[in-house]
């Protein structure tokens, strides 16, 4: 697995919730601050994209928006109206793909057709690779761009237009993908712009790329900064040195980082005793894995498996 899919598989906290619908005439919402990471689609017609802090951004059809941080914005019709001024969204803040919100979208072609959505994240296991990304990504609808991205775009579209058999299987699976290839895109002009400093050096670097894929692909193996430079054929030095500012953190405390978050998704996710959780990302005793995980989560590894099995309130993200 390569270390953007890690950090998807590892940031994700449930399957995406969403609204489809129509807008005409004048119109304005309120979205988030939420736990998540949220997106807009403009399926048919235009609007605007009204940040909490920031000028307005004009959306046309086919562009994609995304939130990392789920910042407060507004969406609208009007670019001259603040984000804080506008009603929230009128959808019930837990709608999802098995009881999503559309509302006539089978109307003249004249207005706006807009999925707006959130995914779920566990903020306590965000990658430092979100922290790097900026408050709002728009990746407009430039033809010969993005292929893959528009084609994901597209078959939202065809879905939500004419559902049929299999839409509540498809419509996750393509939001999945619509996040792997924004993330793709913006990797993509983000590494143009600005190609020797943070995570998008980190992953184009062939020696920090490796070194990431090592710790990532071999989370229980006693990785130490001379063993990672000698993989990557680099001294251990020279190696620490790049592999600190690219990252934004030393080797050994990207690795310990890892392993507890590989940890945390372990133990919401499976059923595996905590000793086995312990060998599996490198740890010699089961007693050093809780000191640890205690340190950097605050709970201790089983009440933290028994907090993330109980329901989740209404509202959360």
């Amino acid at each position: 697995m390569d270390v953007v899919s890690d950090v998807i598989a590892t940031m994700r906290g449930g399957r995406p919730k969403f609204t489809h619908s129509y807008r005409d005439g004048e119109w304005g919402n309120r979205f988030g601050p939420y736990p998540g990471a949220g997106f807009h689609i403009v399926l048919r017609g235009g609007c605007w994209l009204l940040p909490s802090d920031g000028d307005a951004i004009r959306l046309s059809a086919g562009d994609v928006v995304f939130l990392p941080h789920g910042a407060m914005h507004g969406m609208g019709s009007d670019p001259g109206v603040m984000p804080a001024l506008l009603p929230p969204d009128p959808v019930p803040e837990r709608a999802d793909l098995s009881g999503a919100h559309s509302s006539r979208t089978d109307q003249a072609m004249s207005g706006t057709v807009l999925l707006c959505g959130a995914y779920r994240l566990d903020r306590g296991q965000v990658h430092p690779f979100l922290h790097a990304l900026p408050q709002v990504i728009h990746i407009p609808a430039r033809p010969g761009m993005n292929p893959a991205l528009r084609a994901t775009v597209d078959l939202l579209g065809a879905d939500l237009a004419d559902a049929g058999p299999g839409t509540d299987a498809a419509l996750p699976a393509l939001l999945d993908l619509l996040l792997v290839y924004v993330l793709r895109a913006w990797l993509r002009e983000e590494t143009s712009r600005n190609p020797t400093a943070g995570w998008c050096a980190a992953l184009t670097d062939p020696a920090v790329a490796a070194a990431l894929n090592h710790i990532h692909r071999r989370t229980g193996y006693p990785w130490t900064v001379q063993k990672l430079a000698h993989h990557v054929g680099m001294s251990r030095t020279a190696f620490a040195r790049r592999f600190t500012r690219t990252v934004g953190q030393a080797p050994m405390a990207y690795m310990t980082w890892w392993r507890l978050s590989t940890a945390a998704r372990m133990l919401r996710d499976g059923d595996d005793p905590l000793a086995t959780v312990a060998q599996q990302i490198g740890y010699t005793s089961e007693f050093a894995f809780a000191n640890a995980f205690k340190r950097a989560y605050g709970v201790a590894p089983g009440r933290y498996r028994r907090a993330q099995r109980e329901p989740q309130p209404t509202g959360a993200g």
